[in-house]
Parts: structure tokens; C-alpha cells; sequence
């Protein structure tokens, strides 16, 4: 089997439990960088904190950001992006869905935040992306690509209700981790922007291979030929994609691994 591509996601998948590059993951792509591979990273994270990740890996790599709501090439162009609709973005910025929750909103070169969060901090500390605190409320709404709320699950499931119920199928909502809930525009996803990036290289999906964990990777997964699940892997994937083949866990560097198995290095 011939594989010219491999996309993945960071969280739970390509990084450590530290949310960090391991050499053992660096080493490898940049192995099968040589021998002509070409890469995606797939995630929710923002396009400037991805972009020091993909430093670490020493490879060049398309960035799929937001979800798929910002595309880069691997000279860090801007290829395709798709924001939500303001007059949305204001409504749920509002008590009604905001409250209880640390609201976030991912912008082209901007990260904002309802309130400090020191644990968000300590994720990005590898790329040095921090936020600015903002009153989200009475922003405009302009040029937002994510809108993130943080809070304990319960809780997410009932602003999940809440959304769905008020704006239906203009929006693509999805859970990152249990306690992250992600909004983007309608047509928005990481399998939308793998189809894209696939597309401009003229690489079918039955040479592409994916590694995921969590539940918006789902459509990332389905848009390639080889999906990867991982050990640590949301239940929901499992269920979605019952015949793909499972990997080790992240805390064991299972991408790599798996790729050093695959392509006998």
C-alpha cells in the first residue's frame, strides 16, 4: 500500500500527556518527510499556537486550524477560512449560552477569553500563545472562526441543547474533550479541510492516512482512506467507525509507533 499523506490531530493523539512534541514523534516524521510523505495537522487549537507545534515536529505541514475553519500551507499561506456568522457570534457570547463558562474566541491573529484561565495557559506554554481577557459580550462578532466554551461537562450538554435548539443547522458544534465545546459556521470541519488540502495536492483518500482520538475528528477520519483510532480513543469514535483500526495510546507514542511498524523504520 502506497501512502503519500498523513494527516493527524495534536491532543490526545500526536502529543504527549503533556500536550508536547516527544522525539520519538519528531524523529519519525521527519523520517518519512525525506521519503517524500506530506503532512496535515488537524486540530481545534489556533492557527499561531500551531504553528510553534509544527516547528517542533521539524517537517512542513499544511495547518488545519479552528476545526477546519482556517487551512495554511506549509509556507504558512492562507488557503481557505470560513467564519461564523457575526450576528450569531454576538448571540452566543450572551448569558443565555455563555454563562457558567469560560468563553473563548479564536480570531485570525487574536485569542480572546471571557476570563484568565491559568490551565489554558499552562497547555499553550510550549508555543507561547496567550489570550487576551476581553468582555465578549459586546464584541462585534466580526471574523470569528471558533467560538470555545470551557466548563464541566453536564453543563456543555445543556449549552449544546441550547444551541441546537436556536440555530439548528447553521452551526457545526462538536466536543473537542468533555469539558471543551466548539462552535463553528455550517460546513466547517477537519474532514471538509482534509478533502481540501487532498484535493490541491491531486492525493486521492485511499493514499491518505488519519490519526484521531476524539469526537470532531470524526469527519477527518471518514475523509481519509485509512483512519487510525487511538487507544485512548472517545467512545463515540469507536462507535462511528467500527471497522478502523486502533492504535496504542497517545502516552505511548502510538502514531509513531504505528508509523514506524507501517513503514518499516
Amino acid at each position: 500500500m502506497s501512502y503519500r499523506f498523513i494527516a493527524s490531530d495534536l491532543d490526545g493523539t500526536l502529543l504527549d500527556v503533556h500536550h508536547a512534541v516527544d522525539p520519538l514523534t519528531a524523529d519519525t516524521l521527519q523520517r518519512l518527510e525525506r521519503r517524500g510523505v506530506q503532512f496535515a495537522i488537524a486540530t481545534g487549537r489556533h492557527y499561531l499556537d500551531v504553528k510553534g507545534i509544527r516547528q517542533a515536529l521539524g517537517v512542513r505541514a499544511h495547518l488545519i486550524t479552528s476545526n477546519g475553519a482556517r487551512v495554511h500551507d506549509p509556507d504558512n499561506a492562507l488557503i481557505h477560512r470560513q467564519d461564523i456568522d457575526a450576528t450569531l457570534v454576538r448571540q452566543m457570547a450572551q448569558p443565555e449560552f455563555a454563562a457558567g463558562a469560560i468563553v473563548n474566541f479564536y480570531l485570525d491573529d487574536e485569542w480572546l477569553i471571557s476570563e484568565p484561565s491559568q490551565a489554558l495557559l499552562d497547555m499553550h506554554r510550549d508555543s507561547g500563545m496567550v489570550y487576551r481577557v476581553c468582555d465578549l459580550a459586546r464584541h462585534d462578532g466580526a471574523c470569528v472562526g471558533k467560538v470555545l466554551y470551557i466548563a464541566p461537562h453536564a453543563h456543555l450538554l445543556e449549552v449544546e441543547r441550547k444551541l441546537r435548539a436556536r440555530f439548528g443547522d447553521r452551526l457545526y458544534i462538536t466536543f473537542s474533550l468533555d469539558h471543551c465545546l466548539e462552535v463553528m459556521a455550517a460546513g466547517v470541519s477537519k474532514g471538509h479541510a482534509l478533502q481540501l488540502v487532498l484535493d490541491r495536492l491531486a492525493i486521492p483518500a485511499s493514499e491518505c492516512l488519519a490519526f484521531g482520538d476524539g469526537q470532531n475528528d470524526i469527519e477527518l477520519l471518514q475523509a481519509a482512506g485509512h483512519p487510525r483510532l487511538m487507544g485512548n480513543a472517545h467512545p463515540r469514535l469507536r462507535r462511528e467507525l467500527p471497522h478502523a483500526r486502533q492504535i496504542a495510546s497517545h502516552a505511548d507514542s502510538g502514531v509513531a509507533r504505528h508509523l514506524r511498524e507501517l513503514f518499516a523504520l
